[in-house]
């Protein structure tokens, strides 16, 4: 079974991996790509015998939904983090920022941040970062298909996203702001879309254990 959930605020993705094998009592449950607690939106879950196809769905190219604060950056790129760098927010026009997103388009390289959960010598990085420790990271090739201002506002903007696998959009978020002549972090994070499967059919949790708990009653 494959199985689109909307992940809540405050969950990991892994949280949602334990919710639906004690629903469904599959031995065998995965995802189709991480999610940061502090996200929300798509997470594609699969089971049983179903989890081979996880790995094709993990490489889709995927769409997000960020709100990006500036004045402040963190530690995380998030509103999780604590601030360690501050600066002055010009003012900025909606034309000066669809010149910026123009420049992000197409393939670049990007480095993974420290808070995350990609793994370097078999340790989580998130772990080291905990501990205050920063090691080097190999960046990736990324390909930011399409970038669009969704709202502009005094001190925050809001953007929607489709880029390929392995794109942080913390780190996105935050380049954005450097390149306004700022710094910034991400407030909200919602991901749309995963290759065919959009926001407007997933399922909350609830929801899942309904229309479950509906076909083997």
């Amino acid at each position: 079974m494959i199985v689109n959930i909307y992940k809540p605020v405050g969950w990991t993705s892994f949280d949602v991996v334990k919710k639906v094998k004690g629903i469904t009592k599959e031995k065998k449950v995965g995802h189709g790509g991480t999610l940061d607690p502090f996200a929300e939106g798509v997470l594609i879950i699969g089971t049983g015998k179903d989890t081979k196809q996880l790995n094709e769905i993990t490489n889709s190219d995927k769409s997000y939904l960020g709100v990006l604060r500036f004045g402040e950056e963190t530690n995380t790129l998030d509103s999780e983090g604590r601030v360690v760098k501050t600066a002055p927010v010009p003012d900025i026009s909606s034309t000066e920022i669809k010149a910026v997103f123009s420049r992000f388009i197409g393939p670049r390289e990007q480095t993974p941040p420290m808070f995350s959960a990609k793994k370097v010598n078999g340790v989580r990085l998130y772990k080291l970062a905990r501990k205050n420790l920063e090691i080097h990271r190999k960046p990736n090739t990324i390909h930011i298909k399409a970038l669009d201002l969704v709202t502009s506002e005094e001190g925050q903007l809001t953007f929607a996203v489709t880029c390929s696998k392995g794109t942080y959009i913390r780190v996105l978020a935050s380049e954005i702001a450097r390149e306004l002549g700022t710094v910034g972090h991400l407030i909200k994070l919602v991901r749309t879309r995963v290759g065919k499967f959009c926001i407007e059919d997933a399922m909350t949790i609830p929801e899942f254990e309904t229309s479950w708990l509906s076909t083997v009653s």
